[in-house]
């Protein structure tokens, strides 16, 4: 039967950020996941994966601190790389977030700390969304159709006895409207049945065609690839190779050149190749400077000359490849 979790006592939760961090880092790779490196100042905290599952996680104490543009990068990432973003959070600036409800910022799920380590130990998915104007369930319509006319029963008769109109009943059953959870009980227990469907928050969200862009940096996209440029991301850039030049299909993340200091690049490559390890992508850095380097910390480097003697994403690959293989 639909229910409804309990608000936890407020001194078991963690206070502080860092402390949620450890806790769920650790829930995950207790339960199959690899986790990345945590990364500061990012639209992501950290990445995990189990087999075909990819989350990309924002770890909040106050979920309202996650902003349009975070929502915006996260969700073009997550468009790219085929993952699901997930907020997780102990409060809002009103109250705190109820377990076993799913909320929305910014259009990327927002969960309570109980209610993910549910979904990773027990497998257990929340039925109840927040909305306007309150909590909401989806249910199924076809199987309280199914089992209205079993019952030899009129939309009437059910709406009657759900204390709700004719019109909502047909709404239900053909998809056009969602329910308070008071009332799905009640048709539950009218029908003895579940109707209630679960929030699979971890589904790969359908792609929207996220806008890639083909003119920054002119040499990757002169080699056939759709480029994304980020500013809240430990890379400067997702890259995706576009299907009709060539049939190479390896996502890069890539950091440009910017001037930036060898104890930085440095810094940045360990996340680079953390990154690239839990999301199956390559990683580069594609540097400006006639710098002798091939490598940095394992991520291969090429420079920007270099890459005007290939001819497509695939000579870069293969460029790739060597240079991390030496």
């Amino acid at each position: 039967m639909l229910h409804r979790g309990d608000l936890l006592s407020h001194a078991n939760l963690p206070v502080h950020r860092e402390e949620m961090l450890i806790n769920i880092t650790e829930t995950l790779t207790n339960h199959g996941f690899e986790t990345s490196n945590i990364y500061d100042r990012s639209c992501f905290d950290l990445v995990a994966r189990r087999e075909l599952m990819l989350l990309l996680m924002k770890v909040l104490v106050n979920v309202d601190g996650f902003s349009v543009e975070q929502a915006h990068e996260i969700k073009q990432v997550a468009d790219t790389l085929l993952a699901s973003p997930l907020v997780v959070g102990i409060k809002s600036k009103h109250e705190y977030l109820v377990e076993d409800v799913v909320y929305e910022r910014h259009g990327i799920p927002v969960i309570g700390i109980e209610t993910f380590r549910n979904l990773v130990v027990d497998n257990i998915y929340p039925e109840i969304f927040a909305g306007r104007g309150g909590y909401y369930v989806q249910i199924d319509g076809q199987i309280i159709k199914e089992v209205r006319e079993e019952q030899s029963m009129s939309l009437k008769e059910l709406a009657d006895l759900a204390h709700v109109s004719r019109e909502t009943i047909y709404k239900y059953e053909t998809g056009r409207a969602r329910a308070h959870p008071e009332t799905a009980m009640i048709l539950e227990g009218i029908l003895n049945m579940k109707i209630t469907v679960s929030v699979n928050i971890f589904q790969t969200p359908p792609s929207k065609k996220t806008k890639i862009g083909k003119s920054e940096p002119r040499e990757l996209a002169e080699l056939g690839y759709g480029v994304i440029r980020t500013k809240r991301t430990p890379f400067d850039a997702l890259a995706k190779p576009d299907h009709n030049r060539s049939k190479n299909t390896e996502l890069l993340m890539a950091n440009l050149d910017k001037n930036r200091k060898q104890k930085l690049l440095a810094k940045m490559a360990v996340n680079l190749r953390d990154l690239s390890r839990i999301t199956g992508t390559e990683s580069a850095f594609i540097l400006e400077s006639r710098r002798d380097l091939n490598a940095i910390e394992g991520v291969p480097v090429v420079h920007n000359w270099e890459m005007e003697e290939l001819k497509n994403s695939r000579d870069f690959m293969k460029l790739l490849k060597e240079r991390r293989d030496n």
